[in-house]
């Protein structure tokens, strides 16, 4: 199993400012790379408390390529629908330059309806932008000359620069949330997958995963694919008051993505199916029962091996990555949390 580092931030302006978010976060993305972590990570939203301070994962990126040096650096993830595919691929491209071929590229679909309503674009053409905009990208990465006629964008021939430092490509990677068809088509596909099991029953992870390694095998792709799955994080020497804590920090975050996802009350979309009850999701959610089924990484060292042992039994070698700061948790107990992992975690993993 690999481990990094997810940053989402679910903090607005009267939690921290946004230049003293992104200070201490680029301090914990040095110190991932100095503890040995896999890869650093994180998202795109808007507006909202929600990861509303991270509208731009290429920027971040870019700031931490430029303060490491081997660790990994992954978009978790950026939206096709909102960005025209020439500008998308082309700072992609960059920042896989800048890093030296570091980057591996998460797309999603966004499922905010705000996110939608300020870029002018209807919720039901989100599956359809998304899965033009990922094949516009592959083929600026790999090809010359290229000519688009599509339902969105019609442009081409153009060739461009630059191109990617990664041959063919960087990685790609495709989010999913509750979409069986999604991650059928990321296997057959050859993408990675990256998805949150906190969402999730147990069983309903493991169906898509299999689901996935079905279409992967099927395809004649080597191997079984990649799979990334985020899990919150935290960890102190003693077990009680983690869990004590965790559970006021999983609180704060649950508020906060509450009001992030209220107006699917009243949302109703074909290419969202299910999504009208994710507020009542949000709004059910209980600590207990996400700790008792291994949804959260919570207590000292060994109980979250205890806990890791369980997702490896349940869905194999899958790479993680943890998110040490949701909830609005002090920097020092961020940064308490990853050194706790890499000193008694890594290792025994």
């Amino acid at each position: 199993m690999r481990f990094g580092v997810n940053f989402f931030p679910t903090v607005g302006p009267a939690d921290k400012s946004a230049a003293r978010y992104f200070e201490e976060t680029l301090h914990l993305a040095v110190l991932a790379e100095q503890l040995g972590f896999d890869h650093v990570k994180t998202i795109e939203h808007y507006f909202a408390r929600y990861g509303g301070y991270s509208p731009d994962p290429v920027t971040f990126l870019a700031a931490v390529a430029a303060r490491t040096s081997r660790i990994r650096l992954v978009t978790g993830a950026v939206i096709p629908a909102f960005t025209h595919p020439v500008q998308l691929a082309g700072k992609l491209a960059m920042l896989d330059n800048i890093s030296g071929g570091r980057l591996d590229v998460g797309f999603g679909r966004a499922f905010l309806p705000e996110e939608f309503e300020a870029f002018e674009i209807p919720l039901d053409e989100s599956r359809p932008r998304f899965e033009e905009g990922v094949e516009a990208c592959r083929r600026l990465w790999t090809e010359e000359d290229v000519v688009v006629e599509g339902r969105f964008h019609r442009f081409g021939p153009v060739t461009l620069l630059p191109r990617p430092y990664q041959v063919p490509r960087p990685p790609i990677l495709v989010a999913t949330a509750i979409s069986p068809e999604s991650c059928v088509a990321a296997g057959e596909k050859g993408y990675g997958l990256m998805l949150v099991p906190s969402i999730h029953k147990p069983e309903a992870v493991q169906e898509l995963l299999t689901l996935y390694r079905k279409a992967w095998a099927d395809a004649g792709h080597e191997g079984q694919g990649t799979i990334q799955m985020t899990y919150n994080c935290y960890l102190a020497e003693d077990g009680d008051e983690a869990r004590r804590l965790g559970r006021l920090y999983s609180e704060r975050t649950n508020q906060v993505m509450a009001e992030a996802v209220a107006s699917w009350a009243t949302t109703r979309s074909e290419g969202y199916r299910g999504y009208e009850k994710i507020a009542e999701r949000v709004a059910s959610s209980d600590f207990g029962r996400q700790l008792e089924q291994g949804k959260v990484l919570v207590g000292d060292p060994d109980d979250v091996l205890a806990l890791l042992a369980g997702i490896r039994g349940r869905f194999g070698d899958v790479t993680i990555s943890l998110q040490v700061i949701s909830g609005n948790l002090p920097p020092e107990e961020s940064e308490r949390t990853l050194r706790l992992f890499a000193a008694h975690v890594l290792p025994a993993m």
